[in-house]
């Protein structure tokens, strides 16, 4: 267990070099964050998080008939993995973050598809924000200038 990296796996770097190639800059693994976000676009407030198929427990009901050994061990450790991973979701949504998980196996096998996948909500962001900024800026565009009729007649000499 003392070799398995819980920062800078090959996943995460696989996928992280992807997103840069593409153009995109982000940080990793900011403390800040509820979770430690694995690659953090903190301005769009996109969190993205590469899990390790056993220790995030994919596909558990079925992964847990494997455990052979100290299964009572086991089995409390992935499901506590998992429900702390439900519990970051949820506390990122609710400050307004739009969270990305992926399985470190299909980020090996379908590099492209994930940062697809990431590349399509970093654009959904982006016309968010636009659309924000765009109704903030508009909804000043009746206000009347009292001033503008008095001086109408000056510098016309």
């Amino acid at each position: 267990m003392q070799a398995n990296r819980s920062t800078g796996t090959k996943p995460e770097k696989v996928l992280a070099r992807e997103l840069w190639h593409r153009g995109y800059r982000y940080r990793k693994n900011v403390r800040g964050i509820p979770g430690t976000p694995d690659i953090c676009f903190k301005s769009k407030k996109v969190a993205v998080f590469v899990d390790g198929d056993f220790w995030h427990g994919r596909d558990w009901l079925h992964a847990r008939q494997r455990i052979k050994s100290n299964q009572e061990f086991w089995y409390g450790k992935i499901e506590r993995n998992i429900a702390r991973d439900h519990r970051t979701d949820q506390r990122l949504k609710a400050r307004g973050w739009r969270v990305l998980r992926f399985w470190a196996s299909d980020v090996m096998k379908h590099t492209a598809e994930c940062a697809d996948r990431v590349e399509a909500v970093l654009r959904e962001e982006q016309i968010e924000h636009l659309h924000r900024v765009y109704l903030y800026d508009t909804q000043y565009d009746t206000v009347d200038v009292a001033a503008e009729e008095e001086f109408e007649g000056l510098g016309q000499d």
